[in-house]
């Protein structure tokens, strides 16, 4: 099960940050400072796969951009997690064509509903594209 995902830029400042289990601001500001220095001082030549605390973490940088999911459990499959950090960097380009930094930072609602309509309760719930931003597109066709 998912427990948080993060998206951090180089700098290591948190753009977005989606809690799927209950942790005090204290705590979540100490996991986001602990888990940016780990994953930012790491080459690209290390595996992509960290253990933290009670958590395995996934992270993948995309161009200024790190995506850094927490797990639980030892039955997680990292590479599968792996895969739906590329899928939801798929589907932000798909849906902000060529996503960047600023595209998260003025959206941040939007990012926050794509990534709501792949996950919930922390369970990957879909992964196709289309289905995940017909309801947006929707909307923004009706404003």
């Amino acid at each position: 099960m998912i427990q948080f995902i993060l998206m951090v830029n180089k700098q290591g400042q948190t753009r977005l940050a989606q809690y799927y289990k209950f942790l005090s601001v204290k705590e979540r500001l100490t996991l986001e400072g602990e888990l940016i220095r780990k994953c930012l001082s790491r080459n690209e030549l290390q595996c992509s796969f960290v253990e933290h605390r009670q958590y395995k973490v996934i992270y993948r940088r995309y161009a200024s951009l790190y995506f850094i999911i927490g797990v639980d459990g030892e039955d997680e499959n990292e590479l599968a997690y792996l895969e739906f950090i590329h899928n939801l960097v798929e589907t932000l380009d798909k849906y902000f064509e060529n996503v960047c930094e600023l595209d998260i930072m003025f959206n941040i609602e939007k990012a926050h509903y794509i990534l709501d309509e792949m996950i919930m309760n922390g369970y990957i719930v879909e992964t196709n594209k289309s289905l995940i931003l017909a309801p947006l597109l929707a909307l923004d066709k009706s404003q």
